[in-house]
């Protein structure tokens, strides 16, 4: 028999989310600890992507901590990553929510100081930075491209988890692939 791999994945070991989920009902927290460990980078990833780097850690934090609160909540009628993308995009939207306050300020801000002091680097990494084009796009779009294509999602799934149409998710999804292909072409 072969020996076991030095790090083993743990979305590949261990219960199942579902079982994990019972458990965590009942106030298990080795449970829950084995539940962070499996989703942690993939929540990072995903507020990442979302254009919430800076405070990517701070997220996933609160999208436990309203896992852990919500947990009587969930219901497994779908896969449980269903429900915890929705807990994380809520957590995403506040904090977006409180990010709006600050805009005008930083607006402000950026009228301030000079444009460039880097000898162009900035405009260089941006050419090349595929977060700034995911930016760039509706939060509708951006939303649905980055669960579909960064997080590995279903059409089917986002639809239930954001409560709209399969055909609503396809559309975003054709329209965000069509805006950055556009981006990406009128690229020096």
């Amino acid at each position: 028999m072969p020996p076991p791999p030095d790090n083993p994945d743990p979305a590949d070991t261990g219960p199942d989310d579902i079982a994990l989920m019972e458990r965590i009902r009942g106030g298990d927290e080795r449970a829950f600890a084995l539940l962070v460990e499996r989703y942690q980078r993939p929540l990072l990833n995903f507020f990442a992507r979302m254009g919430a780097s800076n405070h990517d850690d701070d997220l996933a934090q609160e999208t436990f901590v309203r896992l852990w609160k919500y947990r009587m909540k969930y219901q497994p009628t779908a896969k449980f990553t269903t429900f915890l993308y929705t807990l994380a995009r809520h957590a995403w939207l506040d904090h977006a929510r409180r990010q709006g306050r600050f805009a005008g300020f930083f607006a402000r801000y950026a009228e301030e100081v000079p444009t460039s002091t880097d000898g162009g680097l900035r405009a260089l990494r941006k050419d090349m930075d595929i977060q700034t084009a995911l930016d760039a796009l509706p939060l509708r779009q951006r939303e649905v491209l980055v669960l579909a294509v960064h997080q590995g999602q279903t059409y089917e799934e986002i639809a239930r988890e954001l409560s709209i149409p399969v055909g609503t998710v396809k559309s975003r999804v054709f329209n965000a692939l069509a805006s950055l292909q556009e981006r990406f072409r009128h690229e020096p």
